[in-house]
């Protein structure tokens, strides 16, 4: 077999946003290099035409993931979801301000409205939050269109909107049509669909470095978000399952995406951990915590905190050494 017929892993380098209520965080404390400030957003893992990333390792360094993918889509695996490229897009994200209260479309509208996008349904896990910190998560009561708009205008809205408590390790899924927003003072890795479509309903009157403000969208977030009352969303049930050198839960599993978390510990254990993506997904391995290294074949990888593996589907096989924890993301 030649060598570029192998299915190996790569690191990913992410590009960079620097929306107005970012922070510094992922360059102080991911040390992402991105000489932006703020640095809100690094998107870890995309293959989006509003910023792909770029392998960083491997025979494809130096190419983004969206032409890697277009060249071998064999390596999103067989799954029905991969069947038209990379189903999803994995964030980092640094609240130092609060983000816009906005939602998303589902598949349906986007498709019909948005040139045949996506919709956006997403998953957050909360890597670090003040103790003050909050999202909003809808409307404490129903609300009608009529009040709505009206609160909007007069900026009386955030007394409709249910705020609800954010500590590190919490997990929230946010549905397509949900009304939402990530609060200051919340670092976030966020699983999404691979879209990105937001209307915003709300933005407290700030403006952006130009002086302006920010587009609203509020017809068209009025004919997708839901208006009833949500209740406090709970944190899910959440069960270790251990084997040598690793324990593993499952953090959320929907029809666009599955993600679990990897607590890695091999200082004790004289083996390591081996991980190989089947034939049906490619999986997504995104260091939250800790360092180690990754070994296949003759390659040997170091890792640390915020580096971002693609695995494709079928790939060689994949040790890990170390103490970190990892999101694993796959179809």
């Amino acid at each position: 077999m030649s060598l570029t017929s192998e299915k190996r892993p790569f690191l990913l380098s992410p590009v960079g946003k620097d929306y107005l209520w970012g922070g510094n965080r992922l360059n102080e404390d991911f040390a992402k290099g991105i000489a932006l400030s703020p640095l809100a957003e690094t998107w870890e893992c995309s293959t989006h035409p509003d910023g792909s990333s770029v392998v960083a390792t491997g025979e494809f360094k130096g190419q983004t993931l969206a032409d890697v993918i277009k060249a071998h889509p064999e390596y999103l695996g067989t799954h029905p979801k991969a069947k038209d490229g990379l189903p999803v897009l994995i964030k980092l994200i640094d609240a130092k301000q609060d983000l816009s209260v906005q939602v998303h479309p589902d598949d349906a509208y986007a498709c019909e409205q948005e040139n045949g996008s996506p919709g956006k349904t997403e998953m957050w896990y909360v890597l670090d939050a003040a103790k003050d910190a909050r999202l909003i998560y809808g409307f404490y009561h129903d609300i009608d269109e009529e009040t709505l708009r009206k609160s909007l205008a007069d900026g009386t809205v955030e007394k409709y909107l249910q705020k609800v408590p954010v500590q590190k390790d919490d997990v929230f899924f946010i549905p397509a049509g949900q009304v939402h927003a990530i609060g200051a003072g919340a670092l976030i890795a966020e699983i999404q669909e691979n879209s990105n479509l937001t209307y915003r309903l709300y933005d407290y009157d700030r403006v952006d470095k130009t002086g302006r403000r920010r587009e609203l969208h509020i017809d068209k977030a009025l004919q997708v978000a839901s208006l009833k009352g949500s209740s406090e969303p709970r944190q899910p049930m959440r069960v270790l399952r251990f084997r040598p050198g690793a324990a593993d839960e499952l953090l959320c599993r929907c029809k666009y995406f599955e993600v679990s978390r990897m607590l890695l510990n091999t200082e004790r254990v004289r083996q390591m951990v081996q991980l190989q993506a089947g034939a049906n997904s490619f999986q997504v391995l995104l260091c939250t915590e800790g360092c180690g290294m990754f070994f296949w074949e003759e390659v040997s990888l170091p890792f640390y905190r915020g580096d971002c593996l693609f695995i494709p589907a079928g790939s060689v096989p994949l040790r890990i050494h170390g103490k970190a924890q990892m999101l694993k993301v796959s179809c």
